[in-house]
């Protein structure tokens, strides 16, 4: 009798211990603040499928509901109110804290820079998550890569652009160390959130405006304010989204939500690029229909661009220790990989 008592016992202990982890789920309420309407194909719809799949695999304990752009805090704002504990966490393009935190732009896109296969495997692999911590770690941000998209257009222009002279007196709106490559090269550069752009390029406030890629640019209407499309996007050649989760309310959630939510960001990089990729040649087709002339930088032109993106990053690289020390990591893992991808790949003009 002794025997099978403790048999069961042991039975009713081992089953316990099996159950805990998920008795023990927290509850997670956060509202997610969102610099990118959650319209935008591939760019702001992969935070709230990141969401779903939170509810999905938490049983419903982590809900991180997301909010439209300016609905909770300015669109741009996204990083200060992490910071500083208004919300618990955003949703942004890294970037457009610049600002106050120079390196946070390498994160987001570096010109001429690594696209978002090579960019992930420096992040999960080259030493790159462990830089970002780092680099947010004194801001009390606590940030976890979350999304990722194919190249960038180059941007909407009212008028052609074949020599560098074109864009001296540009009002042209551009973010990150791209927007200061094209202050070096004569452009006047403003910084506004998409959802103004159509109307900054129809009222002539802009004479142009790089934003995201061809599905994207397409619905904000950009196609009918302007007609001359440039290619390729060498100022974000990936296009890299994060979770923003203020360092305090990080810290107070178990290590099985923190794995939970980690993972699930990692998921939506996979499902951004993926969507990304399969959709814009149908939106290229689109817009030749609709008379746009989708061009492509000469030569000349990107030329003119690496060599201001080299004397840019060289100079902020300078200034700040922590752009010095990500940029110089970056470029080294560009570098070491650069044989293999131009030698494993079939070259793109090859027929």
């Amino acid at each position: 009798m002794k025997l099978v008592r403790r048999s069961t016992l042991l039975s009713l202990a081992i089953g316990a211990a099996l159950s805990a982890p998920a008795m023990a789920q927290e509850t997670v309420r956060w509202g997610i603040p969102m610099s990118f309407g959650s319209n935008l194909v591939a760019l702001g719809d992969t935070m709230p499928w990141v969401s779903e799949q939170l509810k999905k695999v938490s049983g419903g304990t982590i809900n991180l509901q997301v909010f439209e752009p300016g609905k909770l805090v300015p669109a741009l704002a996204i990083f200060d109110s992490v910071s500083t504990g208004k919300v618990e966490a955003g949703y942004s393009w890294m970037g457009y804290e610049i600002g106050k935190v120079p390196v946070s732009a390498l994160f987001g896109a570096v010109p001429f820079g690594m696209e978002t296969p090579m960019f992930s495997a420096w992040m999960y692999f080259g030493g790159g998550d462990a830089l970002l911590k780092e680099s947010f770690k004194p801001h009390n941000v606590y940030p976890i890569f979350c999304g990722s998209i194919s190249p960038e257009a180059a941007g909407w222009f009212r008028k052609e652009i074949t020599k560098p002279d074109d864009l001296k007196g540009l009002k042209f709106r551009a973010a990150g160390y791209g927007g200061k490559v094209y202050q070096k090269l004569g452009a006047s550069v403003t910084l506004l959130p998409g959802g103004e752009l159509f109307q900054a390029l129809e009222k002539g406030v802009l004479d142009g405006t790089e934003f995201s890629l061809p599905t994207v640019d397409d619905q904000l209407g950009f196609a009918k304010v302007a007609k001359n499309y440039y290619l390729p996007g060498w100022h974000q050649p990936s296009t890299n989204q994060f979770l923003y989760v203020n360092m305090a309310a990080w810290n107070k959630l178990k290590p099985q939500t923190q794995a939970q939510i980690e993972t699930t960001c990692t998921a939506g990089v996979t499902m951004a690029i993926a969507k990304a990729e399969a959709l814009q040649g149908q939106t290229l087709a689109k817009f030749e229909k609709e008379g746009v002339k989708a061009r492509q930088f000469n030569k000349v032109m990107l030329d003119a661009f690496a060599k201001a993106s080299r004397e840019v990053m060289a100079e902020e690289s300078a200034k700040d220790p922590m752009v010095k020390k990500v940029y110089d990591s970056m470029t080294a893992f560009q570098d070491k990989n650069e044989q293999w991808h131009n030698l494993g790949y079939l070259p793109r003009d090859y027929k």
